[in-house]
């Protein structure tokens, strides 16, 4: 599997986007889908990351960098998304570690996410919270609403260590 930085021209990827702003503003009452499209995916303060398995897009996510207001070195997880053939098969997680990984290279200290409280985000919920976020007070400008779920990862704090027993 390998990760690519961009595609955002790809008709595959254009696809999976479609689905993935399609579905969740199917799944969330009108007005409070905050899923991205394409254009908004393509300003300067967004990474955009695609998974691959050869020709086969398995999913795609966003890593997005908050302005200095809204706290030191804070970024904003966006547009996670895995095909639904590929769901739990690890695709998830491997776009997910990547953008950890990014996060910290870019000095980031803090990485957060609003997602749904509507069932169908509750895989989400639980997807996050494996990998170690936390719930969180609402972040850069997002309004606390019973409809929405806020969760951050502080990326300078200790990371478990997984060899152990």
């Amino acid at each position: 599997m390998d990760i690519k930085e961009g595609q955002l021209d790809d008709p595959r990827v254009l696809e999976l986007l479609e689905t993935h702003v399609a579905r969740a503003r199917a799944e969330t009452a009108p007005g409070k889908a905050h899923a991205l499209d394409v254009s908004g995916l393509k300003t300067s303060d967004i990474r955009f990351f695609t998974l691959w398995d050869g020709d086969d897009l398995l999913g795609c996510g966003a890593l997005k960098t908050l302005s200095p207001d809204h706290g030191p070195s804070h970024g904003e997880v966006k547009s996670m998304h895995t095909a639904e053939a590929r769901r739990k098969s690890g695709a998830g997680g491997r776009i997910l570690t990547h953008m950890i990984s990014e996060a910290r290279a870019m000095g980031l200290g803090r990485l957060s996410l609003e997602t749904g409280t509507w069932p169908y985000f509750h895989a989400a919920y639980r997807f996050y919270l494996r990998h170690g976020f936390i719930d969180c007070p609402p972040f850069a400008g997002y309004e606390a609403d019973p409809d929405r779920r806020f969760m951050t990862l502080d990326l300078n704090a200790p990371r478990p260590d997984r060899n152990r027993s």
